[in-house]
């Protein structure tokens, strides 16, 4: 893909030496769990990383098949993880999906996830828990209209004046064929107890989806939005979150997928991890912004073709997820049509962790 306006020309692909870092499948797909993806990890104080994921059971990868929240640890930075435990079990009618894990300030760990009981109503929850994960408290609605929500796996984020913000994109029912989606912020000031709405952000086409959201130098908020226009589109927050500005396309080509986006805490600069082209989630790329999402450069390919045969515009990697350990960025994504024993047609996403050093993204 060419870069476009505000991108560095000519992209990298990964370095195969093993100083670049390291990734692997870290969740397999199988007949019975055909579908394993939507991830975040977070750092334990002991060190161990905690991986959270949607494993998606009784042999269908529909995002409404049924599904549980399940964890992995790591001791070792990702290089070997533990064995499965589950993190919720399905209490939805449909399924719970799509893990975000926080730090809040009172120093729990935070768990947001969605609880999908039909096309009509799909709503968030959080958890916490004071024993790292261990055990967890009953669920707090977060996102309280009764409708249908997506909020993205590795999307809850914590401002400095401690406002928790999940982006969310809704729609009455997503069922409908000429459904259209808005997105805004649902917010909360009190550590997760209280939850308030906030405006709307709405788009031409299909609407505006899955957004993602950053805190910005100046203390504003920048909210990356996933269209079906060709392009990422942006639009900033004055008032954490609550009202954004007039959504507009960014420099970032992009198909209907995701983004994702943080802040490198050595450097400063925003880090964003996309699909680089107008038709398909192939490649997944990732680019450096100094000036707070102005412009991008430093374009560089997480992964190009896939290993594997595409059969839809959604084969490839998607739903990403950016954890900051010391030097090391570490990511998650799936990988569509990972061969697995019993299921036809490479019909499955897998799960793929990998570690880089914060420095290849400069070189």
């Amino acid at each position: 893909m060419v870069p476009q306006k505000g991108l560095t020309s000519g992209t990298s692909q990964l370095s195969t030496d093993s100083d670049a870092g390291f990734d692997i499948i870290v969740c397999p797909p199988s007949r019975e769990n055909p579908r394993n993806s939507e991830a975040d990890v977070i750092e334990l104080r002991d060190g161990r990383l905690l991986l959270a994921y949607t494993e998606f059971y009784g042999g269908d990868i529909s995002d409404h098949a049924p599904a549980r929240i399940v964890g992995k640890m790591s001791h070792d930075g990702g290089r070997t993880w533990s064995d499965r435990f589950t993190l919720v079990e399905n209490t939805g009618s449909m399924n719970v999906m799509s893990a975000s894990l926080i730090r809040l300030r009172t120093g729990e760990l935070g768990m947001v996830y969605l609880r999908k009981n039909s096309l009509s109503d799909c709503r968030g929850f959080l958890r916490k828990s004071i024993h790292e994960g261990r055990t967890w408290s009953e669920p707090v609605c977060c996102t309280p209209l009764r409708v249908y929500h997506s909020v993205n796996n590795a999307r809850v984020i914590r401002l400095r004046d401690d406002r928790i913000l999940i982006p969310a994109a809704y729609t009455p029912d997503i069922g409908k064929r000429d459904y259209h989606l808005r997105s805004c912020c649902y917010y909360s000031d009190d550590n997760g107890t209280r939850w308030r709405k906030g405006m709307d952000v709405d788009i031409g086409g299909v609407g505006a989806d899955e957004p993602a959201v950053v805190e910005l130098k100046d203390g504003s908020v920048l909210m990356l939005i996933r269209t079906n226009l060709g392009r990422v589109y942006k639009a900033v927050s004055h008032d954490g979150g609550v009202v954004f500005s007039e959504p507009e396309p960014t420099d970032l080509a992009a198909p209907s997928s995701p983004s994702s986006v943080k802040r490198i805490p050595s450097a400063r600069d925003l880090l964003v991890v996309w699909n680089n082209s107008t038709s398909r989630r192939v490649p997944l790329t990732v680019a450096i912004s100094s000036d707070d999402g102005e412009t991008w450069s430093h374009v560089k390919d997480l992964e190009t073709q896939p290993t594997h045969r595409e059969v839809s515009p959604s084969d490839g990697y998607a739903y990403t997820s950016i954890t900051f350990i010391k030097d090391r960025v570490l990511f998650t994504y799936y990988v569509a049509g990972v061969p697995a024993e019993g299921v036809a047609g490479n019909n499955t996403w897998a799960l793929k962790f990998r570690s880089m050093p914060v420095k290849w993204f400069y070189e």
